[in-house]
């Protein structure tokens, strides 16, 4: 299973992205994400640049649940030049977007509402939504698991493993290694972490970030995942 490592708190990019990628360049990292929101265009372009640069796979998560506004987001990430798309419930729209582009595109599954995000849905719906994504030709699917209103997280992810042929990624208020380690058992590929590294949630003893990725990349060695 992968780690994303989102620079993102509170569903906003850091303001302080480029200094933070920075200061984890070296921890070889390989799949890097942001938000749409929090930082300017300029800002999000050397962004994207300084990941490609790192070797790693960039990411833009939407953040907004109108469609007009996910629209943009994903006109915004063609224009950066992200390799990933995650977010969004428009997809046949967002994929007209996404037309002429090498981007994978993950939508999310179930019904995503409020900033931020809270996530409805049955695990029948989520299977049902993943069906419908991966004929659409979607890449896989962004599932908000532990955000659920409605249903167990890992309910959830088992549903969407048993109906996606493409990429699961699980993201949303994961902050433990316990967290980790379930979601590998139930079929994720990979999962995002941002507000919980920056906030100090994963290690309140450790006083940099570097130190709270540390039990983060064990775990992910620990599932036989990150490449």
């Amino acid at each position: 299973m992968d780690f994303i490592l989102m620079l993102t708190r509170a569903d906003r990019t850091v303001s302080d992205c480029l200094h933070t990628l920075d200061a984890v360049a070296g921890l070889g990292l390989r799949h890097i994400g942001f938000k749409d929101v929090g930082a300017d265009p300029g800002t999000l372009r050397q962004l994207t640049a300084r990941i490609r640069d790192l070797g790693a796979t960039s990411y833009l998560e939407v953040v907004s649940t109108s469609r007009a506004a996910a629209l943009e987001s994903a006109r915004v990430a063609v224009d950066l030049g992200v390799d990933s798309l995650m977010g969004g419930t428009w997809i046949e729209e967002t994929l007209g977007v996404l037309d002429g582009s090498d981007l994978a595109y993950l939508p999310f599954v179930g019904e995503p509402t409020g900033h931020p995000t809270r996530l409805g849905g049955t695990p029948g719906r989520i299977a049902e939504d993943c069906r419908r994504a991966g004929a659409a030709g979607c890449a896989g699917v962004d599932l908000l698991a532990y955000r659920s209103t409605q249903a167990d997280p890992l309910d959830l992810v088992r549903a969407a493993r048993a109906a996606t042929a493409g990429r699961l990624v699980v993201a949303g208020s994961i902050s433990g290694t316990a967290q980790i380690a379930a979601l590998a058992a139930a079929g994720a590929d990979a999962f995002t972490i941002g507000s919980a590294l920056f906030d100090g949630s994963v290690d309140p003893t450790a006083a940099t970030l570097p130190r709270q990725l540390a039990p983060v990349l064990a775990a992910v060695a620990a599932t036989g995942g990150g490449d």
